[in-house]
C-alpha cells in the first residue's frame, strides 16, 4: 500500500469524526476543508494509482460528501433548465 492510499484512509477516519461532532453550521465549514485537501488528495492517488482505485477514492469521497454533491447538481439543473 502506498503512501497516497494511506493518505485517504486517514482523510477518511477523519471526515468521519469530523461529522459526528456537532456543528452550528451544518458541517459546511468542516465540508469545505474537507474538499480542500480532498481535491489534491484525489489527484496524487490517480497519479500514483490505476484508474480504478482513482474511481473507488472518488466514489468514497463522494459518499462521504453526499451533501454538497446534491447541492450541486440541484444548482447545476437549476441553471441549464433555464
Amino acid at each position: 500500500m502506498n503512501l497516497s492510499l494511506i493518505a485517504l484512509f486517514v482523510w477518511l477516519v477523519v471526515a468521519n469524526m469530523a461529522a459526528m461532532l456537532p456543528s452550528k453550521d451544518n458541517h459546511w465549514r468542516r465540508a469545505y476543508g474537507l474538499m480542500a485537501t480532498g481535491l489534491p488528495l484525489l489527484l496524487w492517488i490517480f497519479w500514483e494509482n490505476p484508474w480504478w482505485v482513482g474511481l473507488l477514492a472518488l466514489v468514497a469521497g463522494l459518499s462521504v460528501l453526499r451533501w454538497p454533491v446534491i447541492y450541486l447538481m440541484r444548482w447545476l439543473r437549476r441553471k441549464v433548465a433555464r
